[in-house]
C-alpha cells in the first residue's frame, strides 16, 4: 500500500513529463484499478507488454525522483509547516499574548494550512 502512495506522489509529480500512451497505462491499472489482462485487451496489446509498460512507468517516475527530488523536498516542507502550526497552536494558549499577537499567530496558521493543503 505505501509503495502505490509513493507511485501516486511520483505521479503527481512527474506525471507530465510520462508520454500519453504511459501515462494511459498508469492512469487504468492505478486509477481505475484494470487487470493487466483488461487494460491489454483495451490496448491491444500483450498481458506481458502491459507488465512492462508498468515497470518501465514506475522505474522513470522513481528515476525523476532521484535526480529531482522534489518529492523528498515536499515531503519536508509539508512536516515542518505541520510542526510549525503545532507550535503556533501551543502559543495561542498563552493568556499573556496580546491581540495583535494572536491575530498574527491566526494568520501564520491560515497561511501554513493552504501550503499544506
Amino acid at each position: 500500500m505505501r509503495e502505490i502512495l509513493q507511485l501516486t506522489l511520483l505521479y503527481d509529480f512527474y506525471g507530465e513529463l510520462l508520454t500519453e500512451k504511459q501515462k494511459l497505462v498508469y492512469d487504468m491499472y492505478y486509477q481505475n484499478d484494470l487487470s493487466l489482462s483488461e487494460i491489454g485487451e483495451e490496448l491491444s496489446i500483450s498481458r506481458q507488454a502491459v507488465r512492462d509498460q508498468i515497470k518501465r512507468v514506475e522505474s522513470i517516475l522513481q528515476n525523476y525522483e532521484k535526480k529531482l527530488q522534489l518529492v523528498e523536498r515536499f515531503l519536508k516542507q509539508k512536516k515542518a509547516i505541520q510542526q510549525m502550526k503545532h507550535i503556533m497552536e501551543e502559543l495561542e494558549r498563552e493568556e499573556t499574548l496580546s491581540c495583535k499577537a494572536k491575530h498574527n499567530i491566526e494568520m501564520i496558521q491560515k497561511i501554513a494550512a493552504e501550503m499544506i493543503g
